[in-house]
This record gives C-alpha cells, structure tokens and sequence, in this order.
C-alpha cells in the first residue's frame, strides 16, 4: 500500500513538468474579445440547470420513499 501511494504522489507531483507553455492563448484571446463572460454565463446556467435538475429528482425520490414504506 506504502509503495502505491509513493508512486501515486511521485506521479502527480511530476505533472507540472510536463506543462510546456504556462500560458493559454485561448483564455486570453476570450478575454481580450469580451467574450470570455459569455463563456462563465453559459458553464453557470448549465450547472444550475443541472442543480436545479437534482433537487427536483431528489425531492420525487423522497415522496416515493414516504410512500413505499410501511407504516406502523
């Protein structure tokens, strides 16, 4: 186990070797434009759809539960 998580650690710690530029020209490109705000907009509503989208599943999921059991 000691030997697997030795590698593990060694493995991660060398991944930012391997990075070879430090900077990203999309990122700044999208933002040089204006349209990088279109970008996080679009990445919120989704996670909040999908949020929103859980809750709701999960709240059915309770009513199904309270239904099924048995009541003494």
């Amino acid at each position: 186990m000691k030997k697997i998580l030795t590698v593990l650690i060694l493995l991660f710690s060398s991944l930012n070797l391997l990075a070879q530029n430090s900077d990203i020209e999309m990122a700044d490109k999208l933002r040089a434009d204006g349209k990088i705000y279109i970008v996080v907009i679009c990445i919120v509503i989704i996670l909040a759809g999908l949020l929103f989208y859980l809750f709701t599943l999960d709240k059915r999921l309770k009513l199904l539960e309270k239904k099924s059991t048995p009541k003494n």
